[in-house]
């Protein structure tokens, strides 16, 4: 089951990106050693549920405050332009998904204590105390990466869309 939450500042890279990543990451067992195959070796299926909930940002307050969410219309085209590189990547009756938008009721029963946070951005806006953000913060000629705010976490591309960064998460159970 793959829970998708789409930010304000996603976009078809991150489609893309997520798409191969859900496809391909390896999660199953195979020959009584774990994380050896995908979900592509082992033929298996693929639900896919909308969830704009995982945008929720909940560090101020009681109330979770969703404006991270993108618009529904909006993430209705891009969570169907998702379905279709799912589909497009892998076998497209093995991808299935729910109603965009609707209440429903899903079960989900886990094989073990594995859920994942898939998010194409994440290294972006996590800062680690004590830590840089993420490996190489040099690049080859020695110089500190451009793409680096002042609090040490980096910061969107310069041809973002949007000023700050936000979450996008999938996560895979």
């Amino acid at each position: 089951m793959v829970l998708v939450g789409i930010g304000t500042d996603d976009t078809l890279v991150d489609v893309e990106t997520l798409s191969n990543k859900i496809l391909n990451i390896r999660v199953f067992d195979a020959d009584d050693a774990m994380w050896k195959s995908s979900v592509k070796d082992i033929s298996g299926e693929v639900l896919c549920v909308s969830q704009f909930t995982l945008m929720a940002n909940t560090t101020k307050g009681n109330k979770p405050d969703f404006h991270r969410a993108m618009s529904t219309n909006s993430s209705r085209d891009l969570y169907a332009t998702f379905l279709g590189k799912m589909r497009q990547f892998y076998v497209p009756d093995r991808i299935q998904d729910g109603q965009f938008g609707a209440m429903m009721n899903v079960s989900l029963t886990n094989e073990g204590p594995v859920t994942l946070t898939l998010d194409t951005r994440k290294f972006e806006y996590v800062a680690v105390p004590g830590r840089s953000s993420r490996k190489g913060s040099e690049n080859s000629n020695g110089n500190k990466d451009k793409n680096r705010s002042m609090d040490g976490v980096p910061s969107r591309p310069a041809g973002s869309d949007t000023p700050g960064p936000t979450r996008s998460d999938v996560e895979v159970s």
